[in-house]
């Protein structure tokens, strides 16, 4: 099964990916993740993606699209893939089709996570994560003492893509630029809404039942 799951920044998408490809077996790609671990890295990929991500911005199709282009051709999504965070525009969504199509494949559903836009910023100016590994924390939901990482040690801090004026750019630049894509994949028949207000659990649940895997 080949998923995308689309929704504002902050809506979930990072957690129910992650539950979604445990219960189906098929990676989760995440092109948030994987520029974030560029710059971890200060490689020249980092370096660029950082001077848009930084300011809530996206980064320019050309990047994305080559990173996912080699992300799903290797072995391991041979029996499907789930993409948080692709496509962000049109634009995107017609090369993913047209690299999907050039292998003989294509999305089989696309999920979006519907939440309120100051759930949002409340969500995400809350959010802490592990600068070493990765691991993220929430202030509210998911607090840790001595603001330290429980799986290794390191001092967590706020992403700068998480305070309140950059999410709230971050938040524009979706609904002018990506949820678009509600309409374009509703027209193909292929779009599902889930509510993401709830628990981490239910919201899942309800994902499933979306997908018609009721019991899993």
């Amino acid at each position: 099964m080949n998923l995308i799951l689309l929704g504002a920044p902050g809506a979930g998408k990072g957690t129910q990916a992650t539950g979604l490809s445990e219960i189906l077996n098929i990676p989760h790609i995440s092109t948030g993740e994987i520029f974030r671990d560029n710059i971890r890295r200060n490689t020249e990929l980092g370096k660029l993606a950082d001077t848009y991500i930084s300011k809530g911005e996206l980064v320019p199709d050309n990047v994305t699209v080559q990173i996912v282009k080699d992300r799903i051709s290797q072995k391991d999504c041979s029996k499907g893939f789930i993409l948080d965070g692709f496509p962000r525009t049109i634009a995107q969504a017609e090369m993913l089709e047209d690299i999907l199509t050039t292998e003989g494949k294509s999305i089989d559903k696309v999920v979006n996570i519907v939440i309120d836009d100051e759930a949002v910023v409340k969500r995400l100016s809350n959010r802490i994560v592990c600068p070493s590994c990765g691991e993220t924390y929430h202030l509210e939901f998911n607090p840790v003492e001595d603001n330290k990482c429980k799986k290794c040690g390191e001092q967590l801090v706020h992403r700068d893509d998480d305070k309140p004026d950059v999410i709230r750019n971050r938040i524009a630049a979706y609904h002018r630029q990506t949820e678009p894509l509600v309409e374009f994949y509703r027209g193909k028949g292929k779009l599902m809404n889930v509510l993401s207000e709830s628990s981490i659990e239910e919201s899942l649940q309800n994902t499933l039942y979306a997908l018609g895997l009721k019991g899993i």
